[in-house]
């Protein structure tokens, strides 16, 4: 089969109809058919049977149907880069971010960004930092975004910006205009549970397991976001990062910092010795400033 032949037999899956098809592929209706019967000839059997107007599929080309739509989605990153090369554009500028920096943080960083560079292509996408790592260590990223550093030998850990862990509570539930509340507060009450093993979990839950009586951790979930959303279905109280408080706070839910404070880093990690874009370097520079004015002015680093 040539590329040709998948070509047409996509289009016909894709519309059911011979002319629709060849209007998909911007081609006469004959020369479509007179492909579809080469195909049928090389392979020695009907990929399509006419059904009450519609051509309709046969088993033979159910069973190819899979592989036909996998090679598909692996031609779409090389008719994306003979785009770029077409048009000249630059290659895009590829930031991930862990969940939290997912909804405020990145996607207004990368809107100030596009002010300056316009023709910037930019893939975005939230992964956990597990994820995250193994895309800068296979060349698939350029940067990530995370509070957490993953202390790799291969990945450096730039911190950008620093703010304190807060408390999540139901409207309410705090003091009008309490600044701070201290750990020793949550002594007994029902907490929401963040599972993981980075440093700072560990500090939060040593804190937290040294509290008489200890808190009640019923329900444990991998993101600070599902925090947020427990706490908001009435689950109990949650201590979050600031960007997550943030989002909640606009939402109506208490916040407000623990204490002692608990320190929470931004950090931007790409790989080891990689050679910086202007882009990025801008982008970095914009995620600074997007922070500060986020958060405050507690986020410069120590």
């Amino acid at each position: 089969m040539r590329l040709r032949h998948i070509e047409v037999i996509q289009a016909i899956l894709q519309t059911g109809h011979l002319g629709t098809a060849a209007e998909w592929l911007q081609l006469p209706v004959g020369d479509v058919d007179a492909t579809l019967k080469d195909a049928e000839q090389q392979l020695g059997f009907m990929l399509f049977a006419s059904v009450r107007g519609r051509l309709q599929a046969t088993r033979e080309t159910l069973e190819l149907q899979a592989q036909i739509t996998t090679l598909y989605e692996a031609l779409e990153p090389l008719q994306r880069l003979a785009s770029r090369l077409k048009h000249h554009h630059a290659p895009p500028l590829r930031a991930l971010c862990t969940p939290p920096l997912a909804n405020q943080l990145l996607p207004q960083s990368i809107a100030a960004l596009r002010r300056r560079f316009q023709d910037m292509p930019c893939n975005l996408s939230s992964q956990p930092v597990g994820e995250i790592i193994n895309s800068l260590l296979l060349h698939e990223a350029d940067v990530g975004l995370s509070l957490h550093d993953p202390e790799h030998p291969h990945i450096q850990s730039t911190v950008l910006a620093q703010g304190k862990l807060q408390l999540l509570a139901p409207h309410g539930w705090l003091k009008p205009k309490q600044k701070y509340i201290a750990l020793q507060e949550l002594a007994g009450q029902s907490l929401i549970g963040l599972e993981g093993h980075d440093p700072l979990s560990r500090l939060l839950d040593a804190k937290l397991h040294a509290l008489r009586p200890m808190p009640v951790v019923q329900t444990r979930v991998q993101t600070y976001p599902m925090m947020r959303g427990l706490v908001e279905a009435g689950e109990g109280l949650a201590i979050v990062d600031p960007f997550t408080a943030l989002g909640a706070r606009e939402s109506g839910l208490d916040a407000c910092p623990v204490s002692p404070p608990i320190v929470v880093s931004l950090y931007a990690l790409t790989l080891q010795d990689a050679a910086a874009s202007p882009a990025l370097n801008a982008l970095l520079e914009i995620v600074i400033q997007k922070a500060e004015s986020l958060l405050g002015n507690d986020t410069k680093p120590l």
